[in-house]
């Protein structure tokens, strides 16, 4: 199992328009043609605007200016940034509570980038994504979120019993009663997306679920499964569509992270190489070089996330490359 972070991939511009200052009247008005984000809006000329708003063409050009204004990036200096890390170290990742492994991510999982948890099947991935979703819901002075957790699962590889078994084996002072730990489960939402177009469906109706869920975790497990299910990339067009598919939804997701400073975490599977000499791969399935899934080479075969973990013990076996790719050897 290795980590990609962060993946520098995400849209403001996939903002709700209810979120770009528009008045509740105007947001109704839009949505009955389909128009729901600033990327929506930001698309159609000024005469499409000035039908479907009904407004004028100097109302129109107001409009434009304020949806603008509202997905442009704030700017910030590097200072401001490093002085934001400094001041509430704790909120810029989510420890996960394994020391060795905490030290090689600096500090845990980020918050405000997506963080791509690979490795082959079998090796811990759903177990380390359940993991997380209960150190989420933890209090700050814990180590954890305080929040909820949106948990799509793709494979119907997630277990509510096993959630609670690594609660009350992990944490049994806290969890110290079935109260405590029903209390944690009602703050894990589980969606169990089998399609491409009900897993971006759902990715595209998150924003206003973290807002009202509180939410400061997301977890798809696994973005791959079902775009290896539904595109054969032999056929003519698959490809450009596969890529459409996880283009949409990466940006989205990346849009999430940095707007409400929260991490999100993927998970994908990896297939061995057919060349010469032992080698396991990534599988291809990113749309573009920021979401790629990096390639990683283990002269000892595949490991299990226990002895990844075990072997972080060894610092001189740790190497950080470019890019933010870690790899083992």
């Amino acid at each position: 199992m290795f980590f990609c972070l962060p993946c520098r991939l995400g849209s403001m511009a996939a903002k709700k328009l209810r979120r770009a200052q528009l008045s509740q009247e105007m947001c109704e008005r839009l949505s009955r043609y389909q128009i729901t984000t600033c990327q929506d809006f930001l698309c159609l000329s000024l005469l499409e605007l000035m039908k479907v708003t009904g407004q004028s063409y100097y109302e129109v050009q107001k409009l434009l200016c304020k949806v603008s204004r509202a997905c442009a990036p704030k700017m910030q200096t590097a200072y401001e940034m490093k002085l934001k890390k400094s001041v509430n170290p704790s909120s810029a990742f989510l420890s996960t509570t394994l020391h060795g492994l905490d030290r090689v991510l600096h500090g845990g999982v980020p918050c405000g980038s997506l963080t791509e948890i690979t490795g082959p099947p079998g090796c811990g991935k759903t177990q380390f994504c359940i993991m997380l979703s209960v150190l989420a819901t933890l209090p700050v002075s814990m180590g954890g979120l305080d929040g909820a957790v949106i948990y799509i699962d793709t494979e119907s590889a997630f277990s509510a019993e096993r959630l609670i078994e690594i609660a009350a084996n992990r944490f049994p002072a806290y969890f110290d009663s079935d109260e405590k730990l029903l209390c944690m489960t009602r703050s894990i939402h589980l969606y169990r997306e089998l399609t491409c177009c009900s897993v971006l469906k759902r990715i595209m109706s998150l924003e206003e679920e973290v807002i009202l869920k509180k939410v400061k975790l997301i977890i798809i497990d696994s973005v791959a499964s079902v775009v290896r299910k539904e595109f054969d990339t032999k056929l003519q067009g698959n490809l450009a569509e596969r890529s459409n598919f996880l283009t949409r939804g990466a940006s989205v997701l990346k849009y999430l992270a940095e707007e409400f400073s929260i991490p999100v975490i993927l998970t994908n599977q990896i297939t061995t190489s057919l060349s010469s000499g032992p080698g396991v791969w990534a599988d291809l399935v990113s749309p573009a070089d920021d979401l790629s899934l990096s390639e990683v080479l283990m002269p000892n075969g595949v490991k299990t996330l226990k002895e990844l973990l075990n072997e972080l013990r060894s610092p001189q076996r740790l190497r950080l490359l470019v890019g933010s790719y870690l790899c083992i050897y």
